[in-house]
């Protein structure tokens, strides 16, 4: 079909019109970005500054601190001066041990380590201005209202419990509000998410030694329960985990997991233990953890962590990619083998972060989502590396679409609801 003069006409006046538009558009394009821009930051530092920014987990540093779980400047990546540059209200330190030998003299090192964490985290309380220990919900409130950071007490490792529950009175007299059972390897009170490795025996211990708690751990539980304590599942068995939430009759909290669903790692919540949480009104702190963040889908990835751990003479079953480097003897090969596995699986970033809380709102709630970043062991991404960052997490936070209420909640609101809820049922 011939076009005829007016349709051309009017062809060309459209052509010109539209040429007009993208070139006023590209004048003003620039002014419009920068404008989106501000309104995005100013958005997200209100946020930020609303917030109770509460970071759910973070480890107490030693003396015997591995230097690579440090910050770059080989200090705690949440040092009181860290904390306040990224305007973190609250921090649980955990008065965490690691596996040992299941004897005697075994679980009195691990208390002797949990007793050193916490001297040394009193002794970093009474040395700094800007921290203050927190044991109620008010005082948390009340310490940020003075512009301090409140440090909460936390507990990981029944090990150190020495096979007594009457211990749980001692931690909770010393300032302990946060008790989670298990760490790598199972213990006399729960099955851990993480069998440990008998490096003498190149075996793993069984699955499952208690088909979750025992009685002990039952006992555990009631008592955390009575002491007006927040039960922390993460690292438990899958088993463990939901009998600790069947039992217990406040909400709980996973402190630093991750969702299976997106990283299948043995050590993250599979869809029932997150449904179950959300369920009963706890909160999931989603960690800054590389190698839980990780996508392990893709079976190319797969095959090559699996070539990395044979490189280094490590079997190729495991919890998490990095598991078992402490088995390697020599420093350079230790090195290597991180470096290696780094490169294949990558830092992690707050992005990866942002697609489990996604995850995990969409299952359950915005009601039922925290943060919390195993700093200073392990936990560490692109872009919130230490605690002066976390204002980068609010920025992905606000550039997801979440409102000011709902960072609000997510970065503390949830766990001092948490931690109200379980203050008041042992008032009661």
């Amino acid at each position: 079909m011939v076009m005829g003069t007016t349709g051309l006409r009017r062809s060309m006046v459209k052509i010109a019109s539209a040429a007009m538009a993208l070139a006023v558009l590209a004048a003003c394009a620039h002014p419009v970005i920068e404008d989106m821009a501000a309104r995005r930051m100013d958005m997200a530092r209100a946020a930020h500054q609303d917030s109770l920014v509460l970071d759910g987990h973070a480890d107490i540093v030693l003396p015997s601190t591995s230097l690579s779980y440090q910050g770059p400047d080989g200090r705690s990546k949440v040092a009181p001066d860290k904390l306040a540059a990224g305007g973190v209200g609250a921090v649980v330190m955990s008065v965490a041990v690691g596996p040992g030998p299941r004897t005697p003299e075994g679980d009195a090192a691990g208390r002797a380590e949990a007793d050193e964490k916490l001297a040394a985290i009193r002794a970093l309380d009474a040395a700094h201005e800007l921290l203050a220990i927190a044991t109620t919900p008010e005082e948390v409130r009340a310490i940020r209202a003075r512009g301090q950071t409140a440090v909460i007490l936390g507990f990981q490792n029944a090990r150190s419990l020495e096979s007594d529950v009457a211990a749980l009175d001692t931690f909770h007299a010393a300032g302990v509000r946060v008790f989670g059972l298990n760490h790598i390897g199972h213990n006399d009170f729960s099955d851990s998410s993480r069998p440990v490795y008998d490096g003498d025996t190149k075996t793993y211990e069984v699955e499952a030694e208690h088909g979750g708690l025992s009685a002990l751990g039952v006992q555990a539980i009631e008592r955390i329960n009575a002491l007006g304590g927040i039960v922390d599942v993460s690292q438990m068995s899958k088993d463990a985990t939901l009998q600790a939430i069947a039992l217990s009759t406040s909400p709980v909290i996973a402190s630093h997991s991750n969702a299976r669903a997106l990283s299948d790692v043995s050590r993250n919540l599979s869809d029932e233990e997150i449904d179950r949480i959300g369920e009963t009104g706890g909160v999931i702190h989603v960690a800054a953890f590389g190698a839980y963040l990780v996508d392990l889908s893709d079976p190319d990835l797969l095959a090559r962590i699996r070539a990395v751990r044979r490189g280094a003479g490590l079997p190729e079953t495991y919890s998490y990619p990095y598991e078992l480097y402490w088995e390697l003897d020599d420093p350079a090969a230790k090195t290597a083998f991180l470096t290696a596995m780094r490169d294949v699986i990558g830092r992690g970033s707050v992005d990866r972060m942002m697609d489990h809380i996604d995850y995990i709102v969409a299952r359950i709630g915005v009601d039922h989502v925290g943060i919390g970043t195993d700093f200073n062991h392990g936990g560490g991404v692109e872009g919130f590396n230490e605690a002066d960052e976390a204002f980068n997490v609010t920025l992905a936070l606000v550039d997801r679409g979440y409102s000011a209420a709902e960072i609000e909640k997510i970065w503390g609101g949830n766990f001092l609801r948490v931690f109200q809820s379980v203050s008041a049922a042992a008032a009661d």
